[in-house]
């Protein structure tokens, strides 16, 4: 199985590729709108601040997402990359995300606990998930960021950290987790089985 990785310059991309790898998946990547162009699935990985995904828009990468997400690519965000496919985040007012989904991340509110959330979670998996499939109830996975999605309908999987948010979103071939699943042990490792196993319906 062949997935386009998308290197922004603001990804870990080490960690992603050998889970990746480790999963069966030949990954190539780029930072080129032609080779995404052509992409059987796409991953985008990210980490540090909302602004950067400005070099997505800037080299092309936006608009060539969007095109094989309408023609049904199965694409992954991680990260940064989950909150990219929102309207925005607060993090950077100026930059808009991919869209896809019309909410707009914010920053956990300041609490007497920790920002950012650094660790392990339980998550609580809404019922067919598809990308979340035999992953059980409560699993634990690995955590850091301090901006957050909002639950809607969208969401596959829920987070309490200060209050709810959406660990993870799905409709149709979108995908996102907002937790590290390179980082997260065998759980992290079947949710990227799961998206490397995804055919549309």
């Amino acid at each position: 199985m062949r997935v386009t990785v998308i290197d922004y310059k603001a990804g870990n991309l080490t960690s992603v590729l050998k889970s990746l790898a480790a999963c069966g998946a030949e990954c190539v990547v780029t930072d080129e709108p032609e080779v995404v162009a052509r992409a059987e699935r796409i991953v985008l990985p990210g980490v540090g601040h909302f602004a950067a995904t400005k070099l997505l828009d800037d080299r092309g990468l936006t608009e060539a997402v969007r095109v094989r997400i309408a023609e049904g690519v199965p694409f992954l965000g991680i990260c940064v990359g989950m909150q990219w496919l929102y309207a925005g985040s607060t993090e950077a007012p100026g930059q808009a995300g991919l869209g896809a989904f019309g909410a707009e991340c914010t920053r956990f509110p300041n609490d007497a606990e920790k920002v950012p959330h650094v660790g392990w979670n339980s998550i609580r998996i809404a019922e067919g998930s598809r990308l979340l499939a035999g992953v059980p109830q409560e699993s634990f996975v690995y955590f850091t960021h301090s901006y957050k999605a909002p639950v809607t309908a969208e969401t596959a999987a829920v987070t309490e950290y200060i209050e709810p948010f959406a660990a993870a979103v799905e409709r149709g071939n979108v995908m996102g987790v907002q937790f590290h699943p390179e980082k997260s042990g065998e759980v992290g490792l079947k949710i990227l089985k799961n998206f490397l196993k995804w055919e549309a319906r």
